[in-house]
């Protein structure tokens, strides 16, 4: 069997998400995985490099598979765009060593949340962006920021209440691109948690708008809970944007 790495782009906006569902066939990886099927004519296991919520979008985000047989790089590519939904793409597929899990191997990720603070909703990019439709004082949810870097705990910012492996963290880079209607925050770390990326981000958010303060960032390392830090802001804000492997 040879195994195979692709890049995939996806709007996530009818989607409950990446992980295949028992109760739902509108998932990111079971779509893929049924394609995958049909082509091969064997069950194929699809493993993403993350799972992305119910709503959130990828630019890029890479999954890995194992097929039995012979086949050309193109022809899996085009029949996968040819048979996925007009909202999943295939934008490159490699052949990789055996060995290669999207997964484990990944070494570091970004993701952007879109945040649109002018009152008037942009209608044609609402499902893109969170449209919070206020002013946010951002030169404080910038220091706030420099905070959050490093290497921590971030169990107060994790969406599993069962969560049972560690929560310690590495976020090498929290950046903002600014513009007159909107901005977008970039997160770039070793790996995220669940839900771990909006609850950040609603967190910042409420330190921009002035009903937290700065210095609750430390106590929340400190505290480990969930319910100290800020809201999760809305999927459809949060796209990921690319994941990052040793050459």
């Amino acid at each position: 069997m040879k195994n195979y790495k692709i890049t995939v782009s996806y709007d996530g906006t009818r989607y409950k998400g990446w992980q295949i569902q028992t109760n739902t066939d509108a998932t990111i990886q079971g779509k893929l995985s049924m394609v995958l099927e049909n082509f091969s004519g064997h069950p194929v296991d699809v493993i993403g490099s993350g799972r992305t919520d119910a709503g959130v979008h990828a630019l890029g985000q890479v999954a890995n598979f194992h097929l039995e047989g012979v086949f050309k790089k193109n022809e899996i590519l085009e029949y996968l765009n040819r048979y996925l939904p007009g909202d999943i793409a295939v934008t490159d597929i490699s052949e990789v060593d055996d060995r290669f899990h999207s997964r484990y191997n990944a070494l570091r990720k970004t993701y952007r949340y879109r945040i649109r603070t002018n009152p008037v909703s942009d209608v044609f990019e609402r499902r893109f962006l969170y449209h919070y439709g206020m002013p946010l004082d951002v030169d404080k949810m910038e220091e706030a920021a420099h905070l959050l870097t490093g290497t921590h705990d971030f169990a107060s910012f994790c969406g599993n209440k069962h969560m049972k492996k560690s929560t310690v963290r590495t976020i090498y880079e929290i950046s903002f691109q600014k513009n007159k209607d909107e901005f977008t925050i970039f997160y770039t770390g070793n790996g995220f948690l669940q839900g771990m990326v909006r609850i950040l981000t609603g967190t910042l958010i409420e330190i921009g708008n002035g009903k937290r303060d700065i210095k609750s960032i430390p106590i929340l390392f400190q505290e480990k809970n969930r319910a100290l830090a800020g809201f999760t802001a809305p999927p459809q804000g949060l796209r990921l944007e690319r994941v990052v492997y040793a050459e």
